[in-house]
Parts: structure tokens; C-alpha cells; sequence
């Protein structure tokens, strides 16, 4: 039996310690994000533990406050960062203490890529991903005339395919096979001041699909054998592709996987490291799995700014939509005060969001109700700061990307 966390047991209290931990803080203006530590010291474990010894790598999208990933690289069990931008990886790299820093996407930005190299600092820190010669062909442009060199690692796609229901996955590489991997390092060993040294592959359809949402038994009996029959064709293939690299590279790492995948993808003796970035804040996303349950360390509250009818308010801002398929699960869960829901023809709005429900009838203007964010990147983006929350008191303020004046993508 899955032992019984505040968050889950007891709701009241939980949600009721942060209301009052932001109510003693002072005047603050909604809305107001929140970091609450014992749920993000649980996730912290829970990640760790599941990762069975490999070491987790940070998914910065998923997080966008830098203090917070710079701590959580530094605890046992979690190293380096996985970004979304070559100027964030770029900046992380040399603003603390981060030395590793692997950029999850292809960059056609040559700019940034030039600003780069020419530090040497970051160029020595960060690795630019890539999944085709015409990529190289712009790092190789963008890098012309420098001193320096830049770090280079191959996209390797994950994706499962069936004859049946064809591509399952996410559209990332057209790298799949080790004869294309091959051709690939090869090219990139040819290429002035490139260094190959290492390989990603991201599983989405496992990492990313939960496989327990409630009253769907036969979607999630569909995919879990799915999740279960990709794993196994997956460990096979990267393992051979990797092999085949390692013959003709020196290959520092081999990162994989994503907060929902972490248990299958340790499983691969291929891999060095594990991509995990929903799983610290705990976006609502995540609670449909039948092997995890993050806590709901992240959380922000909106504040009711009027009532148009008895049972309905309405607060202000609240759209921050999650991105993926357009849908109800994409919106953010309110869950405190309980029993509130949104309105079928407005949802959550870009400058207001009406609620209803029995536990409108007692709420007022300036009254605050709590909600959790899908995923997790799309909340940091809405924020300058977020009040960090032990027990009921607020014992720090974290500014966010934006916060610190930053806007990648």
C-alpha cells in the first residue's frame, strides 16, 4: 500500500499551511507562485530512488528558476542539466556552478551559437545536439573564423512503430538505425573543431503517457503493453547504436528518458544518464502513472476579483495552458478551495477565469484559490519570483527565468 503523504491524506492542512504561510508573508499580489520544500524533498527521493543509481540530469524546461536547479544538481544522485535553448544553456553555464549542460534540441539560431564558442568558458560546458549533416552545415557557418570549438552529441530517435498504428512518439530525429548513426559520427569526426561525445534519445511514449488515468481501464491495458513492447525494441536498438558509435567515438555520455520512463530506462546498460523535469514540481499531469506519484511541490494561487452570480467567481489571469493535443488536461487543476471547477465556454482565461461550484458561494473578492499548474515550464514563465514554503512559513523568494529578466523561447 502506497504510504499516505499530507498532499494526499489530509488536503486541508496541506493546502491550508500554504494559504497561511503567503497570508503571514504580507500584501502579495496574486498571482503568486509557490515552492512548498517537504513535497519537493519527496519528489527529490522518490526521482532518485527510482533511477536505481543512474544519475538524473535536470530538464531545465520544466523548472525555469535557476537557484532551484542549481541546488538540485548539486545533491547526490543528480548531475548536469538538460536545456531547451543554446543562450539558456549559455547563461546556466556561466552564471553558477553549472558545468554540464547537454541542449536537448536541434539550434537553428546562429547567433547564439556563435556567442557560444567564442567563450570559452561555456563552449567547454555545454553540448549541441544534432540529427543531420545540414545542422552541422550551420554550427559549421556559425562557427567559421573562431578560435574555439564546440561539443557535439547525435539525436538518436526513440519513437516505437508498429505496422498497425505506425509512428508512436514524438516527431524528433530521422536518425533511428545504427547504419544512419554511424554515417552521422563519422561526418561529425570529419568536421573542424567539432567533438563528438555523446548521444540522446527521448522515449516520449513512455516518459510522457500516463498509463493510469482513472476510468480508462482498457486505454491504460493498451498502453502499458505499448510502453512495455517499446521498451524492449528500444533497449535493443539504442544498446546497438550506441556500440557502434563507441567503436569510432570517445563518448562521454549517453542521456535517455524523461520523468515517466525512469524505472524502464534504467534498465538500458547503455545509458549513463536520465532526463527527468516534470517530476521535481509535480505538474498535475504526472498523477495519472501506476508506478509513481509526484507531490505537488509547485503550486500558484489566483485571487477572486468579482462575483458575477451566486455559486460562480471569477479570478484574475489563470491561462496557462500546458503545451501538447489541445484539451481539458492541459488546463490547470484547481484543487483548493475543493470542489470548484471551470466554466465549459470560458476555462481558464488569459485575464480572468471564472470558477464554480459549492465552494464559490463562500468565497469573495480577494479571496485566493489554489491550483496546480499540467506540466511545469508554463508556470515559471507566468511569474517573475515564487515564495519558497517549509511547513507554514515562507522562508525565501526565487526569482524565475523571467524574473531574472530572461525569455529563451
Amino acid at each position: 500500500m502506497r504510504p499516505q503523504w499530507p498532499w494526499d491524506a489530509d488536503p486541508e492542512s496541506y493546502w491550508g499551511a500554504i494559504e497561511h504561510a503567503v497570508g503571514e508573508y504580507g500584501a502579495v499580489d496574486s498571482p503568486v507562485a509557490v515552492l512548498e520544500l517537504s513535497a519537493l524533498r519527496h519528489n527529490l527521493a522518490d526521482l532518485r530512488a527510482r533511477a536505481g543509481g543512474v544519475p538524473i540530469r535536470v530538464a531545465s524546461k520544466s523548472l525555469r528558476v535557476r537557484s532551484v536547479i542549481e541546488q538540485i544538481v548539486a545533491v547526490d544522485g543528480f548531475a548536469g542539466v538538460l536545456a531547451y535553448d543554446v543562450a539558456e544553456a549559455h547563461w546556466l553555464a556561466t552564471a553558477g556552478e553549472i558545468t554540464d549542460v547537454l541542449v536537448g534540441y536541434p539550434s537553428p539560431n546562429p547567433r547564439a551559437i556563435a556567442a557560444l564558442v567564442a567563450d570559452p568558458v561555456a563552449a567547454a560546458r555545454v553540448t549541441l545536439l544534432v540529427d543531420s549533416v545540414e545542422q552541422l552545415g550551420l554550427i559549421g557557418r556559425a562557427i567559421a573564423g573562431a578560435a574555439g570549438g564546440v561539443r557535439i552529441a547525435i539525436d538518436l530517435d526513440a519513437s516505437y512503430k508498429t505496422p498497425l498504428l505506425g509512428h508512436i512518439g514524438v516527431r524528433r530525429s530521422p536518425v533511428r538505425t545504427e547504419a544512419q548513426a554511424v554515417e552521422l559520427a563519422r561526418t561529425i569526426l570529419g568536421c573542424e573543431r567539432m567533438t563528438l561525445v555523446g548521444v540522446m534519445s527521448y522515449e516520449a511514449q513512455v516518459a510522457g503517457v500516463g498509463n493510469e488515468v482513472p476510468g480508462k481501464r482498457l486505454r491504460n491495458s493498451i498502453i502499458g503493453d505499448m510502453q512495455r513492447r517499446s521498451m524492449t525494441e528500444l533497449i535493443e536498438r539504442r544498446g546497438a547504436v550506441v556500440a557502434a558509435i563507441r567503436d569510432i567515438a570517445d563518448l562521454e555520455f549517453v542521456n535517455a528518458g524523461g520523468t515517466g520512463s525512469i524505472e524502464a530506462t534504467a534498465l538500458d546498460p547503455s545509458i549513463t544518464d536520465i532526463a527527468a523535469g516534470s517530476g521535481f514540481f509535480g505538474g498535475h499531469l504526472f498523477d495519472n502513472y501506476a508506478h509513481f506519484k509526484p507531490a505537488p511541490a509547485m503550486s500558484f494561487a489566483l485571487s477572486v476579483a468579482r462575483v458575477p452570480t451566486r455559486g460562480m467567481v471569477t479570478c484574475l489571469g489563470g491561462g496557462w495552458i500546458a503545451s501538447g493535443p489541445p484539451g481539458a488536461d492541459r488546463l490547470p487543476l484547481p484543487v483548493w478551495p475543493p470542489g470548484l471547477g471551470y466554466v465549459t465556454r470560458e476555462a481558464a482565461g488569459e485575464v480572468q477565469t471564472p470558477l464554480q461550484g459549492a465552494q464559490a458561494r463562500r468565497l469573495t473578492v480577494g479571496d485566493r484559490i489554489w491550483l496546480r499548474h499540467t506540466k511545469s515550464g508554463e508556470l515559471s514563465e507566468h511569474v517573475n519570483a515564487v515564495l519558497v514554503v517549509d511547513g507554514d512559513t515562507v522562508v525565501g523568494e526565487l526569482p524565475t527565468y523571467r524574473g531574472e529578466g530572461k525569455c529563451f523561447l
